[in-house]
């Protein structure tokens, strides 16, 4: 099967969330199970010419002016993966992927607009056709409706929504930059409270939708977690499916990690007591062994519960445990975690910043993750704790509540408990559920099969690949032509 597979940012070229990371590793993931697959993204600024190979140029009608861009060519590393980059400078060389400090770009509907016209004009020109176009997000969510309203050709689409609160929302007076007909700026169309939705358009006139576990896919049908779309969602409930998202054990396994202090396994947990040091000594904290430390890796947004651990953080630090955060974000958090490392310099390391290397060192280093999410569609760092021996305390929301088994006696007894989990959204739900966790870290053998059964889970992208295979094979079925007589 022959998948092109187009998103706006992937690992290694550019990242700014999850998205780059399934980008990055679930083509390689679908080329090691038989799949002829591509990538296609923009050429952002981040992106060097050097070592890129010019395949063509394309020019299309964006708000009706003509628009040029070059078609570059390139692979993912280590893969036998091609990715065509889509390079338009006026657009796309820019400091930002979407915009700059916290604002979105003005132009961005201009913007995603180019590049789904894009790729559907160098596939009416390239000589390798996909049997499926997979698409991500509202970036790419134009291109099962162009397609649908315009092109004489139709491949079947599959739509991936990897948080449906981005959603693509441009004011109505912008709706011509689409090239899209009035018919379409309608309730049953791209129309959203007199906005454009972009990422509606994709959710309607898609053959084939899914989002990033199988929980967030039951949970945006609701009012609480649908962002506005849920009626949209439910009345395509038939075609929508939830995937969860797979990890790449090539860079995300402590037994072959070149970024930690020491390697370590499940049947020797050794190493990990001296990734918990260096990281000790990284913040600037007591050198204690026996003091339980919980980490976090995170974006500092209010989607990530950090207004409970807000409101819990200084109970803990008096029940004596250490705690370090990594992330950027919402500058009230910015505020809010200096202010409370300063305070406990030597429990409480922050670093605000994006740092890959660091992100390791927690992983490898913490006794426990900290995820109270308030939603979660898939989750990557509880999947990574896991394979680190690191024990999530998560809320059980969206892909979280798919891969974390609460502790108790019973799911002890059966080997299936990985971590703790809790439920109320409520800064006493996790004061619980975290507090479980230390009274179990004191009994290290319990402790001890928690971190052997989430490092002996397999959560691969290979495991993922099969299950987006048989969701290209209903794409295929459903956007089939009826037969005729």
């Amino acid at each position: 099967m022959k998948i092109l597979y187009c998103a706006s940012e992937a690992v290694p070229f550019a990242k700014t969330g999850g998205l780059a990371d399934v980008a990055g590793a679930l083509p390689p993931a679908l080329a090691e199970q038989g799949c002829e697959v591509r990538l296609m993204l923009p050429r952002y600024r981040s992106i060097p010419l050097d070592g890129l190979r010019p395949s063509g140029a394309v020019t299309v009608n964006v708000g009706g002016d003509a628009a040029t861009g070059t078609i570059f060519e390139t692979a993912i590393d280590g893969s036998l993966v091609p990715v065509w980059l889509v390079d338009q400078p006026e657009w796309f060389d820019r400091e930002g992927l979407y915009g700059e400090g916290g604002r979105d770009y003005p132009d961005n509907l201009r913007r995603f607009t180019f590049l789904c016209r894009a790729v559907l004009a160098w596939l009416r020109r390239e000589p390798w056709q996909p049997d499926v176009l997979h698409c991500n997000d509202w970036q790419t969510a134009l291109i099962p409706v162009l397609m649908m309203a315009e092109e004489t050709r139709r491949v079947p689409t599959l739509l991936t929504i990897h948080n449906l609160a981005y959603q693509g929302l441009f004011a109505a007076e912008e709706y011509p930059v689409t090239g899209l007909p009035p018919s379409l700026f309608t309730p049953r169309g791209l129309e959203f409270w007199s906005k454009v939705n972009v990422l509606k358009g994709g959710l309607i006139f898609a053959d084939t939708l899914n989002t990033v576990s199988e929980t967030y896919a039951r949970e945006i049908q609701t009012e609480e977690f649908g962002a506005g779309l849920d009626g949209v969602l439910r009345d395509r409930r038939a075609d929508l499916f939830g995937i969860l998202n797979g990890v790449d054990y090539a860079t995300w396994d402590p037994s072959n990690d070149r970024l930690i202090a020491a390697t370590y396994a499940a049947g020797d947990l050794s190493g990990k007591r001296t990734c918990k040091a260096q990281l000790q000594r990284t913040f600037n904290l007591s050198a204690v062994a026996n003091v339980p430390l919980p980490g976090m890796v995170t974006r500092l947004a209010d989607q990530k519960g950090l207004d409970l651990v807000a409101a819990v953080i200084e109970e803990l630090l008096r029940a004596g445990v250490q705690f370090v955060l990594l992330g950027t974000g919402d500058p009230h958090y910015h505020q809010l975690f200096e202010s409370l490392a300063a305070r406990h310099p030597q429990q409480v390391g922050v670093r605000l910043a994006f740092d890959n290397t660091l992100a390791h060192q927690i992983e490898a280093g913490a006794d426990l993750f900290l995820m109270p999410s308030r939603y979660e569609p898939s989750g990557l760092n509880q999947l990574y704790s896991l394979r680190y021996g690191t024990v999530p305390v998560v809320r059980r929301t969206g892909g979280l509540a798919d891969s974390i088994v609460d502790l108790t006696p019973q799911t002890l007894r059966d080997g299936a408990a990985n971590g703790f989990v809790f439920d109320e959204y409520a800064p006493q739900a996790l004061l619980r559920a975290v507090r479980r966790a230390l009274a179990t870290f004191k009994d290290q053998h319990t402790w001890q099969r928690l971190q052997q059964t989430g490092m002996r889970a397999d959560f691969s992208w290979a495991r993922s690949a099969r299950k987006y295979l048989t969701l290209y094979e209903r794409a295929r079925a459903k956007a089939a032509p009826i037969p005729k007589g």
